[in-house]
């Protein structure tokens, strides 16, 4: 065993009292030692439960042999965090709990681990540690929330900042706002619409490192508790066997997870996601190899913001396995990956039956031809761009207007909720990229602004930082290379006209070559925003949107 170098021979005296002072048995200490890494606090709605499945999980894990020890992991909720300064520390909190997920485990020589997370970066920041850590791994979320109820419909997290932007355009009262916000969220649990925190617990199944149901039994479900138990004895056997994270997390299992990703139609944030649970990995994952698979796989699911069914539905449906049996009569998926069952996706998701076409599209109606997300460039994005083609509006999906600039979030919004900001303009927020933030906060204040004004079928917005996956409208983010390294966005110009064509993969700034160069001869570089701290030090490692934000220590 692993924990053999804490817990066995005379050099390991010492640390056998640290364990005795723990009340540790003899016999437990005679067991795998498996690390449970518990993501609960008292902040994230997603989170309040964790601790109900962390004794599940510990439960499981004893009655397979092992000796569970919890650690914890932090995790930030981004609808709090959202529209401040507070934004700026979302995305970086990724690779915090990666680091800090490592250093624990390592350090005391867990034979094994199973991961709790559930939120936005907790989950990516999870599978990055789990990666780079290789011991046997399971992953088992908090779960969905379930859908709110308002006058008769179901509502999200979507639906109450809409609300704020139909209030400023007096399309709602005050009494209207207060009933979404007092209905729109009713549990504990990831928000309950495909975001960023549903589609990479979706996407977590899809990969292998987690059991099925993992992605959409809500969390206020019993069954999850029993989901908890089975992951618990599930790195047991995973143990046994010698099943490691890098045996699962194949390049084969990444591009299973992209082809799901666009059958889904999942947040952009697992754009951002992927690449860099890959690299911990040691797989490379060019983002464009996102439009040939989206080129071939169809978009079977319009969860919110794209449409009216929520996670709840989709588990109600036979969840994610259901879509996967579903994309796989396409040939679409390589069924031969492993998982953490022990068997092959093929194995897993055989006579897995798709219970509601209405939430699940049989594979011969698709809701379109072509997956869910799309990767654009052009002279505007030299590097990509991305947006969450399923949830754009068909008319906006080829567009050219004049450029509305803006060089932060907040004077976005200002502008938008000041009525300065009409049909067919195109909204431009930058250096709030990855460096330029610096952290790449999520703009779902101005998008949101935008639909809850009724422009959201004939305004776009670009920028170098990125979406919430509660976003919807013609939403382009990741714009790469990102401002504060002198990317073209940088050198938009208040009115000059830019093209997007969402079909045919483009993004174009409509001025000439000579023009653009001229404008790069004069741009200088600007002040950091963050001179101070743990954002500064992550602006001078951190890479662009496209690779993934992975950091990277700065060549001497």
């Amino acid at each position: 065993m692993k924990s053999d170098a804490v817990r066995v021979g005379m050099q390991q005296a010492p640390h056998r009292s640290l364990f005795n002072a723990l009340g540790m048995t003899e016999e437990e200490m005679k067991k795998p030692l498996v690390g449970i890494v518990s993501s609960y606090n008292e902040i994230v709605p997603g989170h309040m439960n964790i601790d109900k499945i962390v004794e599940a999980v510990r439960v499981g894990v004893a009655m397979a042999g092992g000796t569970p020890v919890v650690f914890p992991a932090i995790a930030v909720c981004d609808g709090i965090a959202m529209g401040h300064v507070g934004m700026k520390y979302s995305l970086v909190t990724r690779d915090l709990i990666a680091d800090s997920t490592e250093c624990m485990a390592i350090a005391h020589q867990f034979d094994a681990l199973v991961m709790v997370p559930n939120c936005d970066k907790n989950v990516p920041g999870l599978l990055m540690a789990a990666a780079r850590i290789n011991v046997p791994t399971v992953f088992v979320s908090g779960g969905p929330m379930l859908a709110g109820h308002v006058k008769g419909q179901k509502r999200s997290l979507s639906s109450m900042f809409e609300a704020v932007g139909s209030y400023e355009a007096g399309l709602m009262t005050e009494d209207d706002v207060k009933e979404f916000e007092a209905k729109v969220c009713p549990t504990c649990g990831s928000c309950s619409g495909m975001y960023t925190a549903n589609s990479m617990n979706c996407l977590t199944e899809v990969l292998g490192m987690g059991l099925q149901g993992n992605g959409t039994i809500p969390a206020v479900y019993s069954e999850r508790i029993k989901l908890a138990k089975h992951a618990g004895m599930a790195v047991m056997d995973m143990y046994r066997k010698n099943i490691r994270p890098r045996d699962i997390m194949t390049k084969e299992a990444f591009y299973n997870a992209m082809t799901m990703d666009m059958a889904l139609g999942c947040s952009t944030n697992s754009m951002l996601h992927l690449p860099a649970i890959a690299h911990e990995a040691g797989v490379e994952l060019n983002m464009e190899i996102a439009n040939e698979i989206s080129s071939r796989t169809p978009n079977l699911c319009h969860l919110a913001p794209a449409g009216p069914t929520y996670i709840e539905d989709l588990n109600e449906a036979g969840g994610i396995y259901a879509v996967m049996n579903e994309i796989s009569k396409k040939g679409l998926l390589n069924l031969d990956c492993m998982t953490v069952t022990g068997k092959t996706v093929g194995e897993n998701i055989k006579n897995c039956v798709n219970r509601n076409p209405e939430v699940i599209r049989p594979i011969d109606n698709p809701y379109s031809q072509t997956g869910g997300i799309a990767v654009l460039k052009g002279n505007l994005a030299p590097d990509t761009a991305v947006v969450k083609r399923s949830a754009v509006a068909p008319e906006m999906l080829k567009h050219e207007g004049p450029a509305r600039v803006f060089d932060c979030e907040e004077d976005a919004i200002a502008a938008i909720k000041g009525g300065k900001i009409v049909a067919g303009d195109v909204v431009v927020i930058r250096y709030e990229g990855p460096k330029g933030g610096p952290g790449m906060r999520e703009m779902l204040n101005p998008t949101s602004a935008i639909v809850g004004m009724g422009l959201g079928s004939t305004v776009a917005l670009i920028t170098d930082g990125r979406f919430s996956g509660a976003s919807r409208g013609a939403s382009i983010g990741h714009v790469s290379p990102e401002a504060a390294v002198g990317g073209p966005i940088a050198l938009v110009e208040e009115g000059d006209m830019i093209s997007i064509d969402i079909d045919n993969h483009s993004l174009n700034l409509l001025i000439s070559d000579e023009e653009m160069e001229a404008r790069r001869a004069k741009w200088q570089p600007r002040e950091p925003k963050v001179t101070t701290g743990y954002l500064s030090r992550y602006a001078a490692m951190v890479t662009s949107g496209n690779r993934g934000a992975v950091l990277e220590v700065p060549k001497r």
